[in-house]
């Protein structure tokens, strides 16, 4: 089934595609208190997964020379006086005009970071891309998080994100001179640090991919069938 397009014209006399049940207030009140005990539930969860992730230990990495808009950086210059510093190594296929689908839909959304300075913390890109390439890439989808090549690098390799391999999501920690890897995830992992999952989920609908739980009758498609392409990006950006 194909997944409708629900901006497609601003009439309001199409029927939905589906409907959840109707009900009286008083059934759907307490309808949604039970389900909002098992979302206050999973608040907690994640509150004490926050806490096991606050107490892990951590790796101390060799130094590294990435590449950056200004030539040569070391990886602990990347902190820019921060001690804490996340990073995106964005998947990269040479010779492409337009990269990963799925890593530009993430990064695109981060428009605004300077708030991770009150934190102590900065978040960039790194991709494979040479640095000329991906920062013409960076411009060219309107992203707007600072991007930096480990091309010349075994930093990619070393942290889940190989020449022609996958993304990744690290974090690290700065202790003057010192570099520490404390964290990592990479596939759905990543989905906890974005809003767009979290946003579509709210939805009736949800993501509308085949392998999500829903009512039969739902709108479902292929997996990623809702995820914009790059051009998309490039364009919504004003590209």
């Amino acid at each position: 089934m194909t997944i409708p397009d629900l901006t497609r014209d601003d009439s309001h006399d199409d029927p939905a595609p589906a409907l959840p049940r109707v009900v009286d207030e008083q059934t759907w009140q307490a309808e949604l208190a039970e389900l909002r005990r098992r979302e206050k539930a999973a608040t907690r969860e994640l509150d004490a997964i926050a806490a096991q992730r606050r107490r892990l230990p951590m790796v101390k990495m060799p130094e590294y020379t990435l590449e950056g808009a200004f030539g040569p950086i070391r990886l602990v210059d990347m902190f820019e006086g921060h001690h804490q510093l996340i990073v995106y190594n964005h998947m990269w296929h040479p010779g492409e005009e337009f990269q990963c689908g799925g890593c530009t839909y993430f990064s695109s959304q981060f428009t605004r970071l300077d708030f991770l300075g009150n934190y102590d913390a900065r978040f960039v890109i790194v991709t494979q891309g040479p640095i000329d390439e991906a920062l013409a890439y960076r411009n060219r989808v309107g992203n707007q998080m600072a991007w930096y090549s480990t091309a010349n690098s075994a930093f990619g390799a070393d942290v889940g994100a190989p020449p022609h391999g996958g993304f990744a999501l690290n974090v690290f920690l700065r202790d003057g001179e010192d570099v520490y890897r404390t964290w990592h995830t990479d596939g759905r992992g990543v989905e906890q640090v974005t809003h767009i999952f979290p946003l579509v989920d709210l939805l009736p609908y949800g993501r509308q991919e085949h392998w999500q739980d829903s009512p039969e009758g739902w709108p479902q498609g292929e997996a990623y069938a809702g995820w914009p392409e790059p051009e998309d990006i490039a364009r919504w950006y004003g590209r």
